[in-house]
């Protein structure tokens, strides 16, 4: 039996390659009218990828105008999280929610030390002083997420293939972990998802 020349294996590599690469994908979420869902997280779970966040990954969910920044932040796994004030006055964020559980004390400017959110689900935010503040943190297992805009659409960079996504939106409430799907990415159209809202 012949040894395959090293041009075959070559062509091999790169065809590997090719069908793992990554390309832009427009996802459409909308309700069962139609309409397009703003502030949804979608995430999409691609076979043989990471869950936990790589090292350096960080985020921020900033306070301004007396309001979380953004509503709703959408993390992977592991990710540390600042919580810079930009505001005059001081916060006093906290979250009681199993998936983290943690309080920051009144403060002004950026704690030094962020919060890691190390486990998948939903984290409902809050402030101790300003009760109208309401922000929420969702993790995912997977590199691969983003959240709606006012069309309803999100870009994500996908691999050619069939996945399952999930999408969860304020509305379902924390404990429910979101909507899954099975999507088809590669096609070159911007794929269409209908949820129950």
């Amino acid at each position: 039996m012949r040894s395959a020349t090293p041009l075959a294996l070559l062509l091999a590599l790169s065809a590997a390659s090719l069908s793992t690469h990554a390309a832009p994908q427009a996802i459409l979420v909308t309700n069962e009218a139609g309409q397009p869902m703003a502030q949804a997280a979608v995430s999409v779970q691609v076979k043989g990828t990471r869950a936990p966040a790589p090292s350096g990954a960080t985020a921020n969910m900033a306070q301004k105008g007396r309001a979380f920044q953004p509503t709703l932040l959408v993390v992977q796994t592991g990710t540390p999280v600042l919580f810079p004030n930009f505001d005059t006055v001081r916060h006093h964020v906290y979250s009681f929610s199993p998936t983290k559980k943690f309080e920051i004390k009144l403060y002004a400017g950026t704690p030094a030390a962020p919060v890691v959110f190390d486990k998948a689900g939903t984290a409902t935010l809050g402030c101790n002083i300003h009760d109208q503040m309401l922000g929420y943190i969702h993790v995912v297992d997977t590199p691969y997420f983003g959240v709606t805009g006012s069309d309803g659409q999100v870009s994500l960079d996908l691999p050619a293939g069939e996945h399952r996504v999930q999408i969860w939106w304020p509305a379902l409430g924390e404990a429910n972990p979101g909507i899954e799907q099975t999507l088809k990415a590669g096609g070159g159209q911007a794929i269409m998802l209908r949820v129950k809202s």
